[in-house]
């Protein structure tokens, strides 16, 4: 198995990481094509919301969940400058179709880029990106991948990254966790062993697409709904739609819950 598999061992002086927020955004971003709504237009950098994507920065390395069309613009906004794995939660274009701006890490680093998602989103990526699976000219730009079916829980940058079942209407999709932290993005079903799994957190982030009913989402009277199930120290709700004026919002969410913006970063324990 690739290198960055490690046994499970953290030190006390490594016993925290963080989470970096590059994309808060629902599949249409924020601002949306062709919206002159006051959120659309608005001024506010934290209502300028890319398509989904996190960035984990582990003991020893970053992790990427997802790799959203923006990923190219998002990195250079927030100086991500390095990327050791990416995980994906799903295979949706507004998560996985920034794949071939991996290929800049591969130059900055040297080697292959480790891909870790269940096997249907793994064929996809063939499917999907198939040219960068077979051989073509040298000069020929193409990202360097290494594909690893995720079955469970990995030792990975120095933390242990454990994946849980939620279902995205009726597609059977993935969260993570990682320590105190959770991401459940495209969220519409959580099942109970997954509740389990989601107790004790101190960060939550979790879908909340829009004020009314969603029929593959979570809308934000659901989502708080889980968050008091749940019962996290702080969740922060992501793929937003421009629903949502972020500190128009804000002021009216419950104490413990917040809106996530694009570079918002937050630490947990390991």
């Amino acid at each position: 198995m690739f290198s960055l598999l490690r046994m499970w061992y953290i030190s006390p002086a490594m016993s925290k990481a963080s989470v970096m927020v590059l994309g808060s955004g629902t599949s249409h971003g924020v601002p949306m094509i062709g919206c002159r709504c006051a959120v659309c237009t608005s001024e506010d950098l934290r209502n300028q919301r890319a398509r989904p994507c996190m960035l984990l920065e582990l003991p020893e390395g970053n992790v990427l969940i997802d790799t959203p069309p923006e990923l190219r613009l998002q990195c250079i906004r927030f100086g991500v400058e390095r990327v050791d794995a990416v995980l994906y939660t799903h295979a949706h274009a507004d998560h996985l179709f920034g794949l071939d701006d991996i290929r800049r890490f591969n130059e900055l680093q040297g080697r292959e880029m480790p891909i870790y998602a269940e096997r249907e989103v793994l064929q996809t990526i063939r499917r999907a990106f198939a040219y960068a699976f077979m051989p073509t000219q040298a000069a020929g730009g193409k990202p360097q991948l290494s594909l690893y079916p995720l079955d469970g829980q990995i030792d990975l940058c120095g933390a242990r990254i454990e994946p849980l079942r939620v279902y995205h209407g009726e597609l059977p999709i993935l969260a993570f966790r990682v320590g105190g932290f959770a991401y459940v993005t495209d969220v519409s079903a959580i099942p109970p062993e997954t509740e389990e799994r989601l107790q004790g957190l101190e960060w939550l982030f979790l879908d909340a697409v829009r004020y009314e009913p969603h029929p593959t989402h979570y809308c934000m009277e659901q989502a708080m709904e889980v968050v008091r199930r749940l019962k996290p120290r702080r969740a922060a709700f992501v793929h937003l739609s421009h629903d949502y004026d972020h500190e128009a919002t804000n002021a009216r969410l419950p104490e413990g819950m917040e809106l996530a913006y694009d570079g918002m970063r937050v630490t947990f324990s390991l």
